[in-house]
């Protein structure tokens, strides 16, 4: 499953390299892109990670996705 979606937080690569490193230490998940521009991230995953433990973990470090955009 892939996701996008907009994370308002993002302001700098320091943020981009924080939700990187945080969300892809998540078992299953494949894949994080993360642009400090555009504020936007997308996050490939399979089983076990799901679409809620991701999210819950965004907001945990402090970039609550807003979601836009479901692939």
């Amino acid at each position: 499953m892939t996701k996008t979606f907009n994370v308002p937080n993002i302001s700098c690569q320091h943020c981009v390299r924080s939700i990187k490193n945080e969300v892809g230490e998540v078992a299953g998940v494949t894949s994080v892109e993360a642009d400090a521009a555009s504020k936007m991230v997308t996050v490939t995953w399979a089983d076990p990670a799901n679409w809620d433990q991701i999210k819950s973990l965004l907001v945990e470090i402090d970039y609550p996705p807003q979601e836009l955009i479901q692939l």
